[in-house]
């Protein structure tokens, strides 16, 4: 299985050498079908029911998980919550204890170059 990173989000664009995903469902697709090695996620998505926190819910019931995942939502209280749902899968062994996640805001509108260094 190809192995790539995917970075979800409807406003900012990829870092270079990432799969852009603008809804949860193409990331879901892209989960399913690749290994992932890196996963970016936001939480405020066009969508405000199908948006980032639905997502990492998704995850941990289907056991779609990522190598390393980075939450980098600019609404801190969505992104914590997002980070909290996983944290929270670790704690119960529904989710594999090695994978990283780091909760890292980005500004919304652009990504300098110590930003792209994170990723």
């Amino acid at each position: 299985m190809n192995e790539i990173s995917v970075f979800l989000d409807d406003y900012r664009q990829p870092p270079e050498g990432y799969v852009l995903a603008e809804t949860i469902d193409e990331c879901l697709i892209l989960l399913k079908n690749y290994e992932i090695d890196h996963l970016s996620l936001d939480h405020d998505l066009a969508s405000y029911t199908r948006n980032g926190l639905l997502l990492v819910k998704i995850m941990v019931e289907k056991q779609l998980f990522a190598n390393r995942i980075t939450i980098h939502s600019a609404n801190s209280v969505g992104g914590k919550a997002m980070y909290n749902c996983f944290k929270k899968a670790q704690n119960d062994y529904l989710m594999p204890q090695s994978i990283n996640i780091l909760l890292r805001p980005l500004p919304l509108h652009s990504f300098t170059s110590r930003m792209m260094s994170i990723y």
